[in-house]
């Protein structure tokens, strides 16, 4: 299959690796990149500017090894989230550091920059945006993203409403750039289904999160392996903007969520607890993770299946 990929490089599978708030670092980066898929991490996992310029660095470093080491299977482009709205304070100083590292990939979130974006396209970097919905995919595409992703119902973090199946339909339908999509992707075949439906790559996020390389404490690893779909609570209570939530993690903060209230009033129960740190977030995708593995383990796995589904398709259509 043809899809559009960042800087026209091959990939083992058509997938980005969703920026983690505290579980993406450059462990986790370099390993998807090695493993032949696009790695992410927000710039804001690193608590200083002068942290993520060593993250950096460390990744091209050891990204540029592998390449040397490995010629007939080079390492993936990287990412970087970026946070561009007013209440990120460092802003200027990240894009500084990824200006001047020339980061392939900038993921932008929480809003449409476009001197952000021209930044980013001045030394040829891409910039893919966020969207929830019609209106912001179009307000991003003005103000100068090169790429869209879709972020669907069922994704873990900050999460949409709508079904894959319509928000990707409607942007397709005046969209012919770059378009990913996010929302409950944990396995090849949701891959290969996210291709089908118009998508060039899949964003997947929380079957990473278990993996080795990912900065998740242990408890956070094993209540994703342990979860399903129903575990997941879609609310605006903890963060202030709708994301999706593991109900173990509000529970075991004292949150008695009182049976299946997705959109209970808790928000005075939060206490010192606090979203990401304390309050754990994946997408409805969970249900599909169940081994704690290496990342190069999980993309393989998604790989096996990723063929078995492009079999299957072709004997349907045959």
């Amino acid at each position: 299959m043809n899809y559009w990929t960042p800087q026209n490089k091959p990939l083992k599978l058509p997938m980005v690796c969703a920026p983690l708030f505290i579980v993406s670092g450059p462990d986790l980066v370099i390993a998807q990149c090695k493993a032949g898929v696009v790695g992410s991490m927000p710039a804001l996992n690193a608590r200083t500017p002068d942290i993520f310029d060593e993250w950096l660095t460390r990744i091209e470093r050891e990204l540029s090894e592998h390449d040397a080491e490995h010629p007939d299977h080079p390492s993936a482009p990287y990412a970087v989230n970026l946070i561009v709205h007013k209440s990120n304070q460092i802003l200027e100083a990240q894009l500084e550091v990824c200006v001047r590292h020339k980061v392939p990939v900038i993921i932008t979130s929480l809003g449409a920059r476009p001197e952000v974006n021209a930044e980013i396209h001045s030394y040829g970097g891409v910039v893919l945006h966020d969207v929830v919905n019609l209106i912001h995919a179009r307000k991003a595409v003005e103000r100068g993203a090169d790429g869209l992703i879709a972020v669907a119902a069922g994704a873990g973090g900050h999460a949409g409403a709508l079904s894959p199946f319509a928000l990707i339909q409607e942007i397709r339908d005046w969209w012919d750039g770059p378009l990913l999509l996010s929302g409950a992707i944990s396995t090849g075949q949701a891959v290969l289904s996210a291709q089908l439906m118009g998508a060039d790559l899949a964003y997947c996020g929380s079957c990473f999160i278990p993996a080795e390389e990912a900065s998740a404490v242990p408890d956070y690893k094993q209540m994703i392996l342990d979860a399903t779909s129903a575990d997941i609570i879609y609310t605006d209570k903890v963060s202030g903007t709708p994301a999706n939530f593991l109900r173990q993690s509000l529970q075991r903060v004292g949150i008695d969520l009182g049976g299946d209230r997705p959109e209970a009033d808790y928000g005075d129960l939060l206490g010192s607890a606090k979203a990401w740190r304390d309050i754990w977030s994946a997408g409805h995708g969970v249900g599909a993770i169940r081994n704690a593995a290496t990342v190069a383990e999980i993309v393989d796995k998604f790989a096996s299946e990723y063929r078995a589904a492009l079999s299957r398709a072709g004997r349907l259509a045959a």
